[in-house]
């Protein structure tokens, strides 16, 4: 049990009868009148659902254990994902709804942090950014800059992203693993 002052990004709740949720924004308020309270931002771990929910300061909430192992992502088998303990080197298999849109943008060998409640995969954290090559995009014309506008891109995972006109097939590009962006050349 924690209280909601104690409330971090990231951390996992067990709300509503056992429901699992991860804080993505906290902000605590302290208005002229009344009380102080604390704004939400919380996403349901299973279904990727989104709430803004208000506490009173100082309510005790309840903690979910979350352990967080660092994994390195093996193979694809079927609709599993799976993947190796770096330390214990032990084989886990991720369905492909945990894995949500992570898949995206990882490659075999990509190292992940993988987090488990009661034995289970509840989802899968890539770094912010990954480097990534293109793996089709039409050529890129004279005259193309910068400042330009924006052409889809196959990645090599299969994903397809924006990129400024100048990029073309082949080149090594840093991706935004939580919004999909393209941030520069890798």
């Amino acid at each position: 049990m924690a209280t909601t002052n104690d409330l971090k990004n990231g951390m996992v709740l067990k709300l509503d009868g056992g429901e699992l949720w991860a804080v993505v924004e906290f902000q605590h308020v302290k208005p002229g009148k009344g009380g102080a309270f604390v704004r939400t931002k919380l996403k349901n771990v299973l279904s990727g659902k989104v709430v803004d929910k208000t506490f009173n300061a100082g309510v005790k909430v309840d903690v979910a254990n979350v352990d967080k192992r660092e994994m390195q992502f093996s193979y694809k088998d079927g609709d599993d994902f799976v993947f190796m303990d770096t330390e214990t080197y032990d084989m886990v298999n991720v369905p492909q709804g945990t894995v949500g849109t992570a898949a995206n943008y990882m490659l075999e060998n990509t190292l992940a942090t993988v987090a488990f409640n009661e034995g289970s995969a509840l989802y899968v954290d890539l770094p912010a950014a990954v480097e990534l090559t293109i793996s089709e995009t039409e050529p890129g014309l004279q005259g193309d800059r910068s400042t330009g506008g924006t052409k889809p891109a196959t990645l090599e995972t299969g994903a397809e992203i924006k990129v400024p006109l100048f990029i073309t097939t082949g080149e090594r590009v840093k991706v935004d693993t939580r919004s999909g962006e393209y941030l520069g050349r890798a």
